[in-house]
Parts: structure tokens; C-alpha cells; sequence
């Protein structure tokens, strides 16, 4: 006998994959924080490459299981190459019995700056010392010009909530964003004269990428945390979900 349709739509939570096991190990603790803020919806998570299961393999499995509609949610904190072309061409190879919506990605967003800030401070930096400390907002790096500008954007907020400075940084090195490396950037903002240095990781999870990062912050005072499972990213994507949910459950009468 098939399960009965949840009354709201499952929440299918999409990741990029890595042959790096920490990456899974990340995305997986994520998640069951975000099963934890909320029990009543069914929580599941695809992979787009590298590790198991795979997007398309979780979808048949809830087709199978006579699900109906699904939240589609890219784990990625920028609109760039995968949320605007792979994600949506694997959905479109979804079972046709299924109703799946894309959420947004999940930046930008106030809860992100506030998990950069949790690493922060978890690494060791007071909150007392923000006012003479440069930060280094680092990014795993884009060619997609609406992503650039994105970061660009954060930094620039993030630096008026009392930085010293935030400087972004591209882990990768060919990129036109015309971004510093960020070894380049924590020289910058020691030319610029920040009493210390610190290195905002701004990416999901472990891998090759986060892990150029740390290695371009071997000059620096402090170097955060990836996101991970911070409990702001946590309730983050639960407001992405239930962003996608409203016009169904309107029409429900939820």
C-alpha cells in the first residue's frame, strides 16, 4: 500500500555532490537540522553529481511512492550556472506525476550574514573588535555576472553593519569578476591598516574550492567556518521552502 500524500509538499534539498566526504557529511547535518525545526514535513536530499542519491533517483523513488508535489531546493547561495541550467534540466526529467517547484537559492539573505558572522566568532573573533577588523568575504568563485554582482552587493552590506572593511574573494582563480584572490585580498586590507584580518568563508560545504580558501588564509588573524549547518542557514531554507509552498497551500486553503 502507498503512503498517503503528506498534506504539504515534500522538500527535496539539492546539492552539488564532492568527491570529498565531508561535503555529504556537511549537507546531510544540514539537513537534519532543518528536519528538526520542522517535523512535519518530509525532508529529502539529491545530489547532482558524485555522491548518491541522485536528484533524478529521489524523484522516481517519491514518484513510486505516489507523492504528488515537491520542493526542489538548490543548496547554493547564488543564481549562477547550476540553479539557472542544471537544476532545471534535470526537474524537467522528474516523473510526470509529479508537481515540482524550484525554490529560490538561498542567498542573498540578513540569516546568511548572520551565520558569517556566528563563524567568526566561533573561530575567536570578539564582537568587541569588529569596528578595527577587515574582512575577507570568500567565495568559491563565478563566471555568471548576476553572481558577481551578488557578492559584491553582500560585501558592500555587510561592510555598513560596522566592518573595518570587507574586501570580496574568489577562490578560483580565472574568473572576470575582477575579484582578488584571497591571499591578495588579506594583503589589501593589512595595506589598508585593519588591526586584524579575517576570512568569511562564504560557502555550503567542505571541498576542493573551500579548501583553496583556507589555504589563501594562512595570512590571516581569523578564518571562519564554512556555513554548514549553522542553525541561520537551517531556518534559512525552511523560509525558502515555505516561500515556494504559499501559492499551493493558498489554494489548499492552508
Amino acid at each position: 500500500m502507498r503512503p498517503v500524500q503528506p498534506t504539504r509538499p515534500v522538500l527535496l534539498v539539492i546539492a552539488h555532490g564532492s568527491r570529498d566526504p565531508r561535503h555529504a557529511a556537511t549537507v546531510h547535518a544540514l539537513v537534519r537540522r532543518v528536519r528538526s525545526l520542522r517535523p512535519d514535513v518530509r525532508v529529502e536530499t539529491g545530489f547532482l553529481d558524485f555522491n548518491v542519491p541522485s536528484v533524478h533517483g529521489v524523484l522516481e523513488t517519491l514518484a513510486a511512492q505516489g507523492v504528488r508535489d515537491v520542493v526542489a531546493l538548490p543548496l547554493l547561495l547564488t543564481r549562477a550556472f547550476h540553479a539557472k541550467a542544471d537544476i532545471p534540466a534535470v526537474l524537467r526529467e522528474a516523473p510526470s506525476r509529479l508537481r515540482v517547484r524550484q525554490a529560490e537559492v538561498l542567498g542573498p539573505s540578513p540569516l546568511l550574514l548572520a551565520a558569517l558572522e556566528r563563524r567568526l566568532h566561533e573561530a575567536g573573533l570578539s564582537p568587541a573588535e569588529k569596528s578595527s577588523t577587515g574582512v575577507v568575504l570568500a567565495s568559491a568563485g563565478s563566471s555568471d555576472p548576476e553572481a558577481i554582482a551578488v557578492i559584491a552587493d553582500i560585501a558592500r552590506e555587510w561592510w555598513h553593519t560596522g566592518w573595518c572593511a570587507v574586501r570580496p574573494a574568489f577562490a578560483s582563480a580565472a574568473s572576470p569578476s575582477g575579484f582578488p584572490r584571497t591571499e591578495d585580498a588579506v594583503r589589501e586590507l593589512r595595506a589598508l591598516g585593519c588591526e586584524r584580518v579575517a576570512v568569511a568563508p562564504y560557502v555550503l560545504a567542505p571541498g576542493f574550492l573551500p579548501d583553496r580558501i583556507t589555504r589563501g588564509a594562512a595570512g590571516a588573524d581569523v578564518l571562519g567556518d564554512v556555513l554548514g549547518a549553522a542553525p541561520e542557514v537551517a531556518r534559512l531554507l525552511v523560509r525558502r521552502y515555505e516561500e515556494a509552498c504559499r501559492p499551493a497551500l493558498t489554494a489548499l486553503g492552508a
